[in-house]
C-alpha cells in the first residue's frame, strides 16, 4: 500500500505530465498534490473539477442511472485531464493533467487505475 504522496508520485512517471491531485469532492480541497507550476494551478483545477464530477452524479441520479463513474476526460487543444473517482472512497477522486502531444492517453487512464488500487489513507 501507497501513501498519498507516493501515489501521486507514481502519476508523475506518465510522459506529458502536468500534474496530479487528490480531492476531496465534498469540499473541493485537494488532500495531495504534485506538479501544476505555472502551467496549471493544481488548486483551482482541483476545486472546479469538484464541480464536474458533482454535476455528472446529480444528472445520474436524475436519469436514475445506477451506475459509477469509472472516470472522466477532458480533451483540451493541448491537454488531456482524467477525473478518477476511488472505488473505495466514491467522495474522493484523482485529477490528472497531461500533455496533449506527448501523452498516451490509454496508458495514462491505467496508471490512475493502478495507483487508485495501492493507495492507503
Amino acid at each position: 500500500m501507497a501513501t498519498i504522496n507516493e501515489s501521486l508520485e507514481k502519476l508523475q512517471r506518465i510522459d506529458g505530465f502536468i500534474g496530479t491531485a487528490l480531492v476531496d469532492s465534498e469540499s473541493g480541497m485537494t488532500l495531495g498534490l504534485l506538479g501544476g507550476g505555472s502551467a496549471l494551478n493544481l488548486e483551482v483545477a482541483a476545486a472546479g473539477n469538484t464541480e464536474v464530477v458533482r454535476s455528472k452524479r446529480k444528472t445520474m441520479g436524475s436519469l436514475n442511472l445506477k451506475d459509477e463513474i469509472e472516470d472522466i476526460l477532458i480533451t483540451l487543444g493541448k491537454q488531456y485531464h482524467l477525473i478518477r473517482p476511488m472505488r473505495s472512497r466514491p467522495g474522493v477522486f484523482f485529477y490528472l493533467a497531461v500533455d496533449r502531444a506527448r501523452a498516451n492517453l490509454a496508458l495514462a487512464r491505467m496508471a490512475l487505475a493502478d495507483v487508485e488500487k495501492d493507495i492507503q489513507f
